[in-house]
């Protein structure tokens, strides 16, 4: 049962090369059986030609009546002919015209028996089914007495047999000629494959960086070649993007044990303080707690922000409505100007006057807010989003105490507000300096802006690259100021991508920092 699957053909090329052979082996033959056939038939009419043609010697049917037709001489007909008699009684004569030699056509005895018509040939067999066979015509004599005229078949026979062996021996000449010149073609036709399983199995082995070879694109293993090419483009890319997702869950899970082993720690080893030494007096006691309650707030508050960033990177912002910016921005100035009394925080149109890092950068103005106005001579115009209320206010509070916590305490701190058009400033080009998080805005579209600029000490490059990344922290300017979790602007950037927006950085050492939120504008 296994050996026909054995002898089955299993490439692609043995099946090629062996379908062209018996497609050129099935139409020699064909051919060559249409011609044996048309020239047998060609054979045989002229055959019918010659016994139609035929007529009967002088005194051929007065010599039967006498009875001395036996005495007439052998070669009295033409070539191989024969004659034979049906009596008026139907009788088959013994006498008949013609060598004796080979044995002539199988006749019957009777003429009731001839199946033949008169005028019409027939094929008979040889006499005693040795030789060829035999051609036949029946016709009528005078006094109701049927001559029955025959030719041998031998020439037709072995002109046919001659044409059968010539296309038997083709046929198997064609078969021969077919397997090996296409074995050849078909192996150079299929070269281009050959290439492409090659390139797979390098890809199989590891090598996920190669391309399978295109020759031509408009052959059949040309746009294979391009199939495969763009399906191996979005594995690479996906199989980066899985690395990369990986490497980075990787960090963000070591950060956050990190960061949460410095609370954990210190609530441990304060709970073990107060657990060893029972009788320390009041004020340590309280100092312990203190600490413990300290450290678990800020445990909480990070287990919180992590919660948040989680939510904010599997979910869309499901609460949308329209929000008053400069309402926003007014409320955040409020509240971080009560937890730094002693900051200058100023509200400012988008237009309004340039401080430190903000000099020449932002939105392209709208109409009536000119750079060079003032405060006073400007007017705070309502700018309105879609999105979550309470989410941009983070953003805009983790700005703010950023702003607060990595510049001087003489520092100005100016928030603008205003609407714009993307493009050139506006997160549209690339600009030495920027940085930003979130999908680039179409160049021209409406959209809303906040501006967070101070007049600090500015960002250093290899700092401001990394600014948008979790628990990265470029170190408080203030060194007895604790550090904070390095999850704030990560939070902000996760809220403005959220909301189809963008949180840009402009900042260079030395001349301020310019934290820019764009958000499309409400059509």
């Amino acid at each position: 049962m296994s050996r026909p699957g054995r002898l089955r053909p299993r490439s692609l090329r043995s099946r090629l090369v062996l379908i062209a052979g018996l497609l050129a082996t099935g139409a020699v033959v064909l051919c060559q059986l249409a011609g044996l056939v048309v020239l047998r038939s060609w054979l045989t009419d002229q055959v019918d030609d010659r016994l139609a043609g035929f007529r009967p010697p002088p005194g051929m049917y007065e010599d039967l009546a006498d009875g001395s037709l036996s005495h007439r001489a052998p070669d009295v007909l033409p070539s191989d002919y024969r004659v034979f008699f049906y009596s008026p009684r139907g009788d088959l004569l013994k006498d008949a015209l013609g060598r004796t030699s080979p044995a002539g056509p199988t006749l019957p005895d009777r003429a009731a028996d001839l199946e033949l018509s008169v005028g019409r040939p027939a094929t008979v067999p040889a006499d005693g089914g040795d030789g060829a066979d035999w051609r036949v015509l029946a016709s009528s004599g005078p006094g109701q007495v049927r001559s029955v005229v025959a030719l041998p078949l031998d020439t037709v026979d072995g002109a046919t047999a001659k044409l059968l062996w010539f296309g038997v021996g083709l046929g198997t000449l064609a078969a021969g000629g077919v397997v090996l010149l296409g074995n050849a073609a078909v192996r150079l036709g299929l070269r281009p494959l050959t290439r492409v399983e090659r390139t797979a199995e390098h890809i199989t082995a590891g090598d996920l960086e190669l391309n399978v070879p295109v020759a031509d694109a408009d052959t059949e293993v040309g746009r294979l070649g391009l199939a495969l090419n763009t399906m191996l483009d979005r594995l690479r890319s996906a199989l980066h993007r899985a690395e990369d997702s990986e490497r980075r869950m990787r960090r963000f899970m070591a950060d956050a044990g990190h960061e949460l082993r410095t609370p954990l720690t210190a609530i441990q080893g304060f709970a073990e303080l107060l657990v060893d030494q029972p009788g320390m007096t009041g004020g340590r006691r309280r100092e312990a707690h203190s600490r413990i309650v300290h450290n678990a707030d800020r445990m909480s508050r990070l287990v919180d922000d992590l919660f948040l960033l989680a939510k904010l990177g599997h979910a869309p912002v499901r609460r949308r409505e329209r929000v008053d910016l400069l309402s926003l921005c007014a409320d955040a100035i409020a509240g971080t100007a009560v937890r730094h009394p002693d900051r200058d925080i100023g509200l400012q149109p988008l237009g309004g006057p340039r401080t430190g890092a903000g000099s020449g950068t932002g939105p392209e103005p709208g109409p009536g807010h000119g750079p060079g106005e003032d405060d006073g001579e400007q007017d705070l115009d309502v700018v309105e989003a879609l999105g979550d209320g309470h989410q941009l206010a983070q953003i805009l509070g983790n700005l703010l105490s950023n702003a607060c916590a990595h510049t001087p305490a003489g520092s100005r701190v100016v928030v603008r507000v205003g609407a714009a058009r993307a493009g050139g400033e506006t997160g549209g080009t690339d600009r030495p300096g920027r940085v930003g998080a979130g999908r680039p805005m179409p160049y021209g579209a409406a959209v809303c802006v906040v501006e967070v600029a101070d007049d600090g000490p500015g960002i250093a490059p290899d700092d401001a690259r990394h600014v948008f990344s979790r628990f990265y922290r470029a170190g408080p300017r203030d060194p007895d100021r604790v550090a904070g979790s390095g999850l704030g602007l990560a939070i902000a950037s996760a809220i403005a991508e959220a909301h189809d927006g963008r949180l840009e950085l402009d900042g260079r050492p030395g001349g301020g920092c310019v934290f820019r939120l764009l958000l499309p504008a409400v059509g």
